[in-house]
């Protein structure tokens, strides 16, 4: 997969014209894989690339970054889905002051025409671009017919009588309810990083952690869980997770420690995903570093029973 990180030089020497959709994509849940699905089946059909057009860092993150919305997905995470997903390009430009001043008039003949070379646009039911998102469907189709290129817009996906979205994955994980986050999905929530150097104090209670400091110091549940942890080897290893702040030992910075069972070897640096099966338990503060390590106790022997399905 080609990742063009800014307009110019040269994305539309590459690009024979494409097959393309536009949005934040934050989770890729099942409406986002709806889309995809329709953008790589009209690709085939023109026998032209499937490109998503994304941005970096996202527009509520530039506009209004106090109230922007916690990220389910990192850039990498995003870039290494759509790479397993079977899309052609990533065009994830920076949005900026140009991109959010640009009128939608602008935003179609600089970038989807001048750039991208857009042969057929899939959009969901709330793409509104350009400044001040004045931007709408209308707009879409009147370009289209000027410039020839088609424009689809597929309606939200359902579940149980709900919309699918990335807001009402971000309410299931803040609930702890990850069944829900699963439907909405189509897959088990995961979260990956680089495994850093801690404290130590796992290790001393008998249950030494794999430490993944969080993207942006934000995170989108919070808790004690039974995990599944990926890239340390061709099947993924059962765990148990902590994801918070550790209040017991006066702790600020949210971190995700991982102790992975029947595993003792050197994996500082490594890059793992972490799979988060159940929900155990809320995080609390502890009388005492002993209390901390009965309840780390109980919580290995309730993940080891969810995720082996052996009884008490």
């Amino acid at each position: 997969m080609q990742v063009f990180r800014r307009p110019r030089p040269g994305v539309s020497a590459v690009l024979p014209g494409c097959v393309a959709t536009i949005g934040v994509f934050d989770g890729f849940h099942l409406g986002h894989q709806r889309i995809l699905d329709r953008v790589r089946s009209e690709a085939r059909r023109l026998k032209l690339p499937s490109l998503v057009f994304s941005f970096e860092p996202t527009p509520q993150e530039v506009m209004q970054p106090d109230r922007a919305p916690t990220r389910l997905m990192p850039f990498r995470d995003k870039v290494s889905f759509l790479q397993a997903g079977g899309i052609d390009c990533f065009f994830c430009p920076p949005f900026d002051a140009g991109l959010r001043d640009c009128p939608p008039e602008a935003f179609i003949d600089r970038l989807l025409v001048g750039t991208l070379a857009v042969r057929h646009l899939v959009i969901g039911d709330d793409f509104r671009f350009g400044r001040g998102r004045a931007g709408n469907i209308a707009d879409l189709e009147a370009a289209g017919r000027r410039y020839g290129f088609g424009v689809e817009q597929l309606g939200s996906v359902m579940e149980n009588g709900l919309r699918v979205s990335s807001t009402a994955v971000r309410a299931a994980l803040a609930a702890g309810n990850l069944a829900h986050a699963r439907e909405l999905l189509g897959r088990n929530y995961r979260m990956s990083g680089r495994v850093v150097a801690g404290r130590q104090l796992g290790r001393q209670l008998g249950f030494p952690t794999a430490n993944i400091r969080l993207q942006r110091h934000q995170s989108p549940l919070a808790g004690i869980f039974a995990v599944r942890v990926h890239g340390l080897g061709a099947e993924p290893r059962d765990a148990v997770a902590s994801l918070g702040t550790r209040p017991t030992v006066a702790g600020i910075e949210p971190l995700l420690e991982v102790h992975v069972f029947d595993f003792d070897a050197d994996i500082y640096r490594r890059r793992i995903e972490v799979e988060f099966v159940a929900h155990l338990r809320n995080e609390e503060r502890f009388a005492d570093i002993e209390a901390l390590r009965r309840q780390m106790e109980c919580d290995a022997a309730e993940a080891r029973r969810l995720l082996t399905g052996t009884p008490t």
